[in-house]
């Protein structure tokens, strides 16, 4: 079980709320291995935290597996069960979706300047760039350098406060229990993989993310291996004088089981500075007790919230921005 769900229906959910509208090919796979019985058992011998279908997916991909037609699909990761089992155990969901930035600028370009970033479950580090990408919000006109090789495209609906400049940030940090390196080809590799395959654009911004990552003039962040609650307010410590804390994250606190994610909430809470989250709507009790409407049933949001009080639904991958009105 995981957060309540079994195997089976943590696939069909996948399919049908995440995948579908998204990637077909995912949406069908996703539902095949919700039929499949043997598989299903496999995967349930795995720790609960290693079951997700992104991880599953995102593993044969790398390992060049079969991931076009579910029968064949099946077939291949059954006979190459250890191999993919090895993978699922080894590496994490570090997504590391540059796109989320385009949710939370609004957020950012409204708090005291400068800035320093430090963000939970930092991956690779792609998210603590957001003063160096383009966005493109609507038919409005871009914000952010022209030779970014990032281009953030974000549908909005709402009073959202469109930011007029960009944040000015001086520094910037994370914590990851597996930080991973913009050199090192074989992590660049995996964070491809975990790249749905009809998304082309998402891919593209990746690469473009890394490029940004690895200019030899930009100081490279302070990245530290460690667990989120021990690790945050050492870094938090470290930010320089003249700059507001700003921790955030998203789609990481979900991993937690409850007791840990209210350990976070209360050290975020005693902390200097502000805590931007952008998690799905369960995930915070405080901010789901506060949204000022339901969320919608038929599709995955996140709620969007700074220091706990929810400003947005966005889309998991920083496709969308639905900023409540007064209400919130």
């Amino acid at each position: 079980m995981i957060n309540g769900m079994d195997t089976a229906q943590l696939y069909r959910d996948f399919a049908a709320r995440e995948a579908r509208g998204h990637s077909p090919r995912y949406e069908r796979l996703a539902a095949a291995v919700a039929e499949d019985a043997a598989l299903l058992d496999l995967i349930d011998l795995l720790p609960e935290g290693r079951r997700q279908p992104n991880l599953l997916l995102g593993a044969v991909r790398f390992l060049g597996g079969e991931c076009r037609d579910p029968g064949l699909f099946r077939g291949w990761v059954a006979e190459h069960w250890d191999q993919v089992r090895g993978v699922m155990l080894r590496r994490r969901t570090q997504t590391n979706e540059a796109g989320r930035c385009a949710t939370l600028l609004p957020v950012l370009a409204a708090l005291p300047q400068p800035l320093a970033l430090i963000e939970v479950g930092a991956s690779a580090g792609l998210c603590l760039y957001p003063d160096k990408y383009r966005y493109v919000y609507d038919e409005r006109p871009p914000l952010g350098p022209a030779d970014s090789p990032v281009t953030l495209r974000c549908r909005t609906t709402g009073p959202v406060p469109f930011p007029e400049r960009l944040p000015r940030v001086v520094w910037r940090g994370g914590v990851d229990l597996n930080p991973l390196d913009v050199h090192d080809a074989d992590a660049m590799r995996w964070l491809e993989c975990l790249v749905w395959p009809e998304q082309t654009e998402r891919l593209r911004r990746l690469r473009g993310a890394v490029r940004v990552a690895r200019d030899p003039g930009e100081p490279p962040p302070r990245l530290v291996r460690g667990d989120l609650n021990e690790a945050v307010a050492e870094l938090v410590a470290q930010v320089p004088d003249g700059a507001t804390s700003v921790v955030f994250h998203s789609a990481v606190l979900a991993y937690l089981p409850l007791p840990a994610r209210e350990e976070f909430a209360a050290t975020m809470r005693r902390l200097p500075g502000h805590w931007i989250s952008n998690e799905a709507t369960s995930v915070l009790p405080a901010v789901a007790a506060r949204l000022p409407v339901p969320a919608p049933p038929d599709r995955t949001v996140f709620a969007l919230a700074l220091d706990e009080r929810p400003l947005a639904f966005t889309g998991p991958h920083g496709q969308a921005l639905e900023w409540f009105g007064e209400q919130a």
